[in-house]
């Protein structure tokens, strides 16, 4: 008698050269679904059974896969599933943001076994470097405290913060934190921890994020609104996160609302965190922003409702143009804004103007609430170096294919 619920993985390939591929199929598969038998992993992958047999051996001795226990279905042969070890590997993540710096650290299934923030100085990395890379090694010692062999499964840092990556700009642009993307911040981490490091910017983050335990959990095609400082999008798109050629794709915030005529405004100067501090005119960097911002939404102060009114339409037409670019099965509003502010905006951005995800029968919401976390850019953050390890990538095997077809 087969698992009668859906299970959700990738396919892998029987060629030859290709075990690493499905190596990482088959952990993506353990993370996606939890514990699965050989049978299920073989129907779920399209591997042959002495495959994945083959795979689940490495896997047990290498400490990544554990058995369970046998369970007996029906009349049939009774079968044994196998889980990730959650100790079999490790990461930390670090998000760097304009006033303050988050890291955490994580283990294989995405979780946060500790964590730490610390405000960063306004000159930049001039001395914020050294504050980041204390905070770094806080957050390393205290998983050294709670997993023994931590250090030997560490397997990277993944770091993110605003974009874009590469864009020349003024050094007093709000917008753009133009000292820390002139400084060589992943040789000076990579430098300081010993770690293999990955950059990404906030939303991307955010969106990894909601791919391992949030709301875009198990979908193949999704775009995560972040809803920050200023505004991104990170795209999930045939069930892997794309990047672009330079790091930025989904910089929606950079979208002009009004491409004609002499004001040209960008969508996040008029519907992110920062014209909303503007509007209320706090400073980011003061104590305590969070929870005075989720306390003004929760009592519904006229002041954050005309923002809302303002906001929401804009971010009305960014809904309305990621639907009809990416055809995703849906947006998730997430990021750093809180939980009260968070639901009265998608409240307010309702109704959403037809599109071509305007269609009768869907499965999900045109646009749902994510996470309002500020910690989520963090834990994204951590995902990285995991999915840099762990994660199949079709684009290896096609890159793979092209070096095979050029030699013969």
């Amino acid at each position: 008698m087969t698992d009668p619920r859906p299970i959700r993985a990738m396919s892998g390939t029987n060629h030859e050269g290709t075990s690493a591929h499905n190596r990482r199929v088959m952990i993506d598969a353990l993370r996606v679904n939890g514990a699965l038998s050989r049978a299920d992993l073989s129907r779920a992958t399209r591997l042959t059974k002495q495959t994945v047999s083959n795979i689940i051996e490495e896997l047990e001795r290498d400490g990544l896969v554990v058995p369970k226990e046998t369970v007996r279905k029906g009349r049939g042969q009774p079968s044994t599933p196998y889980a990730l070890v959650a100790g079999g590997a490790f990461a930390i993540g670090l998000q760097i943001d304009r006033h303050v710096t988050r890291a955490v650290a994580v283990d294989l299934v995405g979780t946060v076994l500790t964590r730490a923030e610390t405000d960063l100085p306004p000159n930049g990395p001039a001395s914020g470097a050294k504050v980041v890379l204390d905070l770094i090694a806080k957050v390393r010692d205290d998983l050294s405290q709670i997993a023994a062999e931590s250090e030997k499964r560490l397997v990277g840092l993944g770091v993110a913060m605003p974009g874009p990556f590469g864009i020349d700009g003024a050094d007093n642009d709000q917008w753009m934190m133009q000292a820390w993307q002139k400084f060589p911040l992943l040789k000076t981490l990579a430098d300081g921890t010993g770690l293999n490091v990955g950059l990404q910017n906030d939303a991307a983050a955010c969106a990894t994020a909601e791919r391992i335990v949030g709301a875009a959990h198990g979908l193949d095609h999704a775009v995560c609104l972040y809803l920050g400082y200023g505004i991104g999008a990170g795209l999930i798109l045939n069930s892997e996160l794309y990047s672009g050629a330079n790091g930025n794709a989904g910089e929606i915030g950079m979208a002009l609302l009004s491409p004609a005529g002499p004001k040209r405004t960008a969508l996040e100067h008029r519907a992110s965190l920062a014209s909303l501090y503007q509007h209320l005119d706090i400073s980011p960097a003061s104590h305590g922003v969070y929870d005075k911002i989720a306390q003004l939404a929760a009592a519904d102060d006229p002041r954050i409702m005309e923002w809302i009114a303002l906001a929401a339409a804009d971010l009305r037409w960014g809904v309305h143009l990621i639907e009809t670019i990416f055809d995703p099965q849906t947006i998730i509003l997430c990021g750093g804004a809180p939980e009260p502010l968070a639901r009265r905006l998608l409240a307010a951005i309702e109704p959403l103007p037809p599109s071509v995800a305007d269609r009768p029968g869907r499965p999900l919401p045109r646009l749902q609430l994510g996470m309002t976390d500020p910690w989520s850019v963090a834990l994204g953050a951590a995902a990285e170096p995991i999915g840099r390890a762990f994660d199949p990538r079709f684009s290896a095997i096609m890159k793979d294919a092209r070096s095979e077809d050029a030699v013969a």
